[in-house]
């Protein structure tokens, strides 16, 4: 009986949720109360003006603490270097504080923090908290759901401090802070009826990132095309392209391939 009742979970929550599993972002959905979930993520980006790759390892645990808080650690690697290396880590956690669920149909709000400390050198004006800069992100997230459609909103401030190994951050005090704006839409494309939780699902994400540096007030706009398959209502696999439309921020590799590999524990604790 309660192997029944699980897979009656797990197929309701693929139904559901599934193509709320945005790659760039996440939604104000958490993941299941109880569960762990491994996650790899990993960027490989053209450099500009030259022919080498950078490519970024991002090892994650994530703990679904409660139906409204999880947390994850993130580790950061790269080649930044000219070696492959440990460059530091992450803490994040989110909590969802509104819920308005209906039949196939919801709208959810959740608030975010991230804690990040990195050693690697400061090489671009873009700041990002996931693999490049120490500091801290702070935000708000609002996402729709209704039947194969989903919808979310991300608004977020986050401040860069200097670098560890005495990497300082080169672009002076009054352009340390920055807006972060992202909509991502996601829609189920496979199966179109489901039967059984055990389906392959096939999800089509599309997702739109931009940073607004509040001293400089310089810019960027990126797009990024996701396709997602989940396995078994516990496994997924992202493959993405992230394509910058413009800006004004000197950053150095904007442009790459995006792959994210995850796997569910449920009902663990």
């Amino acid at each position: 009986m309660k192997q029944l009742l699980f897979a009656a979970i797990l197929f309701l929550s693929a139904s559901c949720k599934a193509q709320e599993l945005f790659s760039m972002t996440e939604p104000a959905s958490n993941m299941a109360a109880g569960s762990i979930s491994i996650r790899i993520d990993n960027s490989i980006m053209d450099e500009i003006n030259s022919l080498k790759i950078n490519y970024h390892l991002i090892p994650a645990i994530r703990f679904g603490v409660s139906k409204k808080l999880m947390i994850q650690g993130n580790a950061f690697f790269s080649n930044r270097n000219k070696q492959f290396k440990g460059e530091g880590g992450s803490l994040y956690a989110k909590y969802r504080f509104l819920s308005k669920d209906a039949l196939q149909k919801h709208f959810r709000m959740a608030v975010f923090g991230t804690v990040s400390c990195n050693n690697s050198d400061i090489h671009q004006e873009e700041i990002n908290m996931y693999g490049h800069n120490t500091g801290f992100e702070a935000g708000i997230v609002a996402t729709q759901l209704l039947y194969k459609v989903a919808l979310s909103f991300t608004v977020s401030m986050a401040k860069a401090f200097d670098n560890g190994n005495n990497n300082k951050y080169v672009y002076g005090l009054n352009n340390s802070k920055v807006i972060n704006y992202s909509l991502s839409f996601g829609k189920l494309m496979l199966p179109k009826h489901y039967s059984d939780f055990r389906q392959t699902n096939i999800n089509l994400m599309v997702e739109t990132l931009s940073q607004v540096n509040t001293g400089s007030g310089k810019y960027y706009l990126d797009v990024v095309p996701t396709l997602q398959f989940i396995f078994n209502s516990q496994s997924r696999i992202d493959i993405g392209y992230k394509k910058q439309i413009s800006s004004t921020l000197l950053r150095t590799a904007p442009n790459g391939f995006f792959i994210r590999v995850e796997h569910n524990f449920f009902n663990v604790f």
